[in-house]
Order: C-alpha cells, then structure tokens, then sequence
C-alpha cells in the first residue's frame, strides 16, 4: 500500500515538473512574441534557448528563491505580498545574466509581467497539486 502511494506521489511530482515546464515555456515564449524589445529570446533556436531558460528559471526556484524570500520577508510582509513577483523578477534577471545573448531582459515592467503570471502559474499548480495529493490519499 504505500508502494502505491509512493509511486502515485512521483508520477505527480512528475506531471506537476512538466506542467511547470511548459507553463513557463509558454509564458516567456508569448512574452517574448508580444514584446520584443523587453523580452528577448533568439529565434535561432527558440524553442531551444526557451528550454534551457525555463530549466534554469526551475532550478533557481528550488535553490536560490527560498533564500531570497526569506531575506525579503520584511519587505513582503510591509507591501503584504506584493513583493514576491520582483522575486520572480529578480530569478528572471539571473536567468538573463547565465543566458546573455540569447535570452534577454531589458526592462522592468512586461518582464515583471512575465514574473506575475509565473507566480500565478505557481499558485494555481500549488493549488492543484495539493488537492491532487490529499484527494487520493484519503
């Protein structure tokens, strides 16, 4: 029996890492199509420097987004919760600097409009997830 709820947990770690992937994918390539001269994304291999843009956007938010927030819960709790997209930002920017000439960010505000539908793709796979997981083991 919990074999099964084992196995039933890494299928949706799975599905929830996949969903992710290409919500974010989907995010910074529609970004990148709208606004072209904020986001920049070569088009040599779009779907290739997207890939490796989200990859890195995913690892970032397991390793470096933690600490961030926790170094901003002062900030975040004064502006009550407004502050936690510029964390998305702030990732976003590092993704830029690692990618340079093939994945840009040149201005603030549609990038932190690329940063605010991350954190509501966040929320809603949380959400989702959660369900999922408290669904199945009742």
């Amino acid at each position: 029996m919990a074999n099964k709820l084992i196995k039933k947990q890494n299928i949706y770690k799975l599905l929830d890492w996949l969903i992710r992937m290409i919500g974010y994918a989907l995010i910074l390539m529609l970004m990148s199509l709208l606004f072209k001269q904020t986001l920049y994304i070569d088009k040599e291999y779009f779907g290739l420097w997207s890939f490796l843009a989200v990859i890195i956007i995913y690892l970032l938010n397991k390793t470096v987004k933690p600490i961030l927030f926790r170094l901003t819960i002062p900030i975040t709790g004064l502006t009550l919760g407004l502050f936690y997209p510029f964390l998305n930002l702030i990732i976003l920017k590092i993704v830029s600097l690692i990618l340079y000439p093939h994945f840009q960010i040149n201005g603030i505000l549609y990038a932190l409009l690329a940063s605010i539908l991350i954190s509501i793709l966040n929320i809603i796979m949380d959400g989702i997830l959660d369900k999922l997981l408290k669904r199945k083991e009742k």
